[in-house]
């Protein structure tokens, strides 16, 4: 049995959980906020039926009793009874050191270099729709790189729908729901042409941008062409350690991306180059230099340093050990995470044809579907 106390504190304003492990302090305002009874949250969706009125202003804990691992709880005023899961709250605990702010990754991410090309995480795409374990394998790798392929494609139009199937649902643009990556005349996007295009995210120009982008082969006998990915969570460390002024000047002021290529459509944001969130976790990364707008958002004293702190970003993107390069076979794809993986090509001839077709999706399906998978397997795992 494990061995676990609890103790009010502050006059009822505060519980000590103590366990063989840890001891942790949590506040009975955020307890009672907590508390998964049918009164507070939805018995079948766990959503909130309270709002903070429903709270009392001056809430304090008067019974603490810990059984097995459960502990049991009465606030006043109103004599509300709730139950706790220990490993709920350790799971779910706060009490820690203040966040200091260091870039960092997000969770379960892991940078990389051109070294991940012996080892790019790919998988079959029927083994994908009827095999559970590795999907959500295949979505844990998208989620750890921002980055994986599927094969056993058919070479048809709409094809790499089925990609967007195994997790979410496509998100259309000015473009469609697919657009067509082939060479144009008079193109209303540099994409549509034989030209190498220089490893970016795509559509920087949009807020919300879209958060996962698919691209599938029909057709690739020309010669030339390949396809190149750049992790930019990595460029974006990298930067940091070889220029850390540099760093702080693109996460710090906006720059401003526009696109207006087609008639009735002008689209513009304005985002940091490197975004991070309030406790230095790295965000995203919008670098895109056929998108760039004017600068008008950094200081006139500091405009010379963020364009050699661009430059070198730039360089650390172009830098060859940086990429993974592959040249995809009809009824191959690719996924990336649109915030944090650029994608590039090198340039190709008129000889041959070459066919692909993109579409967008967004993060929060393929993440959903990922933790529904997990979660899954954790409870298959549970003793009966």
């Amino acid at each position: 049995m494990a061995d676990h106390h609890a103790a009010i504190k502050s006059d009822g304003k505060q519980l000590l959980l103590t366990t063989s492990d840890a001891s942790i302090r949590f506040h009975a305002i955020w307890l009672l906020d907590n508390s998964s009874d049918a009164d507070t949250r939805d018995p079948y969706n766990g959503q909130r039926l309270i709002t903070m009125q429903d709270l009392p202003t001056d809430v304090t804990i008067t019974d603490a009793v810990v059984d097995g691992d459960v502990l049991h709880l009465t606030f006043t005023p109103g004599d509300k009874t709730c139950q706790f899961s220990i490993d709920w709250l350790l799971n779910n605990g706060y009490d820690t050191q203040p966040h200091t702010f260091q870039p960092h990754l997000r969770a379960n991410a892991k940078t990389w270099n051109s070294g991940l090309a012996k080892q790019v995480p790919t998988d079959d795409l029927t083994r994908l729709r009827n095999d559970d374990a590795a999907r959500r394998n295949w979505l844990f790798s998208i989620r750890q790189f921002g980055f994986a392929k599927v094969t056993n494609l058919p070479t048809k139009d709409g094809s790499l729908f089925d990609v967007v199937a195994l997790f979410g649902y496509v998100r259309e643009t000015n473009y469609g729901r697919k657009f067509e990556v082939r060479t144009e005349i008079n193109p209303t996007n540099l994409a549509y042409t034989g030209l190498g295009l220089q490893a970016h995210t795509d559509n920087p120009y949009r807020d919300p941008v879209p958060t996962l982008q698919i691209l599938a082969c029909l057709e690739n006998s020309a010669s030339g062409g390949e396809n190149m990915v750049v992790d930019g969570f990595a460029a974006a460390l990298r930067l940091r350690a070889e220029n850390p002024e540099g760093f702080d000047l693109l996460a710090r002021y906006t720059a401003r991306f526009s696109y207006a290529g087609e008639s009735g459509v002008r689209l513009s944001s304005k985002r940091p180059m490197i975004e991070l969130a309030t406790d230095g976790e790295l965000v995203s990364v919008r670098f895109n230099s056929r998108s760039i707008a004017p600068f008008v958002d950094v200081p006139f004293d500091e405009m010379e340093a963020y364009y050699a702190a661009y430059r070198h970003l730039s360089d650390i993107i172009d830098d060859p050990d940086m990429e993974v390069t592959f040249k995809l076979a009809p009824g191959e794809a690719f996924i990336v995470d649109n915030t944090r993986v650029l994608h590039a090509r090198k340039g190709y001839s008129g000889a041959g044809n070459r066919w692909l077709q993109g579409c967008y999706a967004d993060k929060d399906g393929l993440l959903s579907t990922l933790a529904a998978l997990e979660h899954q397997k954790e409870t298959a795992n549970e003793p009966a």
